[in-house]
């Protein structure tokens, strides 16, 4: 055999198969990589995506925290006023209520001062009707001079 021969035949047939795959394997295989590529494609562009997603996420939780957190001292702020308020009340409530007790006690201390002058009043009228028996000499009937006794007592 000659070496030519056999060169010529093996490049004949590898030429019928390069046809052969190119025909026959070539577009299906180009198929299946631009299938692959596409995916591959998609995949990245979904992290891609994610990502963004997530920082977006984390942008809007950031913001939510920050808004929690005003109010929060709003609310807070709040409250603090508003236990003001109630210290004030309490406060107020407690003057009014040591006025309203200061004044029961003020009439209390005059009723018993017009009681203790009533009470001096009847003696002074009992004393003084004895000692005018005594100036006189007799008996005086309480009775008989009940008026004169009473303009006395008023009079003192």
């Amino acid at each position: 055999m000659n070496i030519t021969l056999t060169l010529i035949a093996q490049v004949l047939a590898f030429s019928i198969m390069i046809w052969l795959v190119q025909k026959y394997m070539w577009g299906p295989l180009n198929d299946v990589l631009d299938k692959r590529r596409q995916k591959v494609a998609e995949g990245l562009a979904a992290a891609e995506k994610g990502q963004q997603e997530q920082e977006a996420a984390r942008q809007k939780i950031d913001d939510e925290l920050k808004q929690a957190k005003v109010e929060a001292a709003e609310i807070i702020s709040q409250a603090q006023k508003r236990a003001g308020e109630i210290v004030d009340e309490a406060k107020n409530a407690a003057v009014e209520e040591a006025n309203r007790v200061k004044a029961a006690a003020q009439a209390e201390i005059e009723q018993e001062v017009s009681r203790a002058r009533e009470s001096l009043r009847q003696q002074v009228s009992s004393l003084a009707l004895a000692g005018a028996e005594k100036i006189l000499g007799k008996e005086i009937n309480p009775k008989a001079h009940a008026k004169a006794l009473d303009e006395l007592t008023a009079q003192i």
